[in-house]
């Protein structure tokens, strides 16, 4: 005697393998999604730890005075690290962009003398061209960013030496209370570079997520010869994200200016661009391009200053200490940053 299930036809090997592969697929997208979520989310996570070790360790680190200071701080790097973070993404570098800040400096004291208005577009202007001139360079020659930002962070450094008499102080800032007030003045207790840089990272978060600029910026970056393929101004791309960092640059340096009223060493913003590129790789920005995060950047900034005022203050660390943790940690980022990028590259192929 037959029963129903005798008649029902077996079900084909290939369903069963459709089925394994659909599963695979998303097993895949998952591990995929998780990499990422890691790799981008992971600094505001540590950035989040270590704060709640700073105010359970040391009571005067989450005092509102003290994480005032390191937001005032890390505002002028930040600036300079919304910037780069577009380079890198891109698939470039930019080792000019602490140059740039002191020619930022030292243009915004000497045109201070004209008004507060010179005092800013001036700068902006100088340290633009600078920018232009590197990323023209890069995207039009084709010649490799870092040999080429290698060459206007030594040229850059050169032409401030030479304005201010071989390295002498910049001139100190004829007393303008609107230019003062941009460096000088607070909202609500935070003083106004912090909510500049905060403004500057928004505006560039909207930009690479919403636009199709920071759509042609990411994919330019993950392969250029296909960005090229599908008819994306390459070059275009290439050359507003060094005019990007050349005017984020020169903001920091108005801001440096506006807020001390100038007589700082010509030699300032020394090794910034290193502090940069450190805090956008902690942020999650792979340094091969294609992959990156504004948020992630601002925690990275975040996260290196916050480790710097515990290591002194907290851990009572001196500078040569200091730096040596700083460096220590960022190695273990960039270790992290490669396995999961392995890790991500596997599971696509397999």
């Amino acid at each position: 005697m037959t029963t129903p299930s005798d008649h029902e036809a077996p079900v084909p090997a290939t369903v069963h393998v459709a089925i394994d592969e659909r599963g695979v697929t998303a097993g895949v997208a998952r591990a995929q999604a998780l990499t990422s979520l890691v790799s981008r989310s992971g600094a505001v996570a540590v950035l989040l730890v270590l704060l709640l070790i700073g105010a359970i360790f040391d009571k005067g680190f989450i005092h509102l005075d003290n994480l005032r200071n390191i937001a005032l701080a890390a505002s002028y790097i930040g600036l300079i690290t919304a910037g780069m973070t577009f380079v890198i993404i891109s698939g470039g570098i930019d080792l000019s962009v602490g140059s740039v800040f002191a020619l930022g400096v030292l243009t915004s004291a000497f045109m201070s003398r004209h008004g507060s208005l010179a005092a800013i577009v001036i700068p902006l202007a100088c340290c633009a061209l600078a920018g232009l001139l590197q990323g023209a360079v890069i995207a039009f020659l084709r010649l490799p960013p870092f040999i080429v930002t290698l060459a206007g962070l030594t040229g850059v450094r050169g032409v401030v030496y030479y304005i201010t008499k071989e390295g002498n102080e910049v001139p100190k800032v004829p007393g303008h209370k609107a230019f003062e007030t941009l460096g000088q003045g607070t909202l609500f207790t935070v003083g106004y570079p912090v909510w500049i840089t905060v403004a500057v990272f928004a505006v560039g978060w909207w930009l690479l997520n919403r636009t199709a600029f920071g759509q042609a910026v990411q994919t330019v970056g993950g392969n250029d010869t296909a960005a090229e393929l599908m008819g994306l101004p390459v070059k275009r791309v290439k050359v507003l994200v060094y005019v990007m960092t050349g005017l984020c640059a020169g903001l920091a340096g108005i801001l440096t200016t506006a807020s001390s009223g100038g007589g700082q060493e010509a030699r300032i913003g020394d090794q910034y661009e290193l502090t940069a590129i450190a805090a956008v790789v902690i942020g999650g920005t792979l340094l091969t391009g294609g992959v990156g995060s504004m948020v992630g950047s601002l925690a990275g900034i975040a996260l290196w200053f916050v480790i710097s005022n515990l290591v002194t203050q907290g851990l009572q660390f001196n500078a040569q200490d200091q730096l040596v943790v700083s460096g220590g940690f960022l190695l273990v980022v960039v270790v992290l940053q490669t396995l999961l990028s392995r890790r991500a590259a596997n599971a696509a192929v397999h």
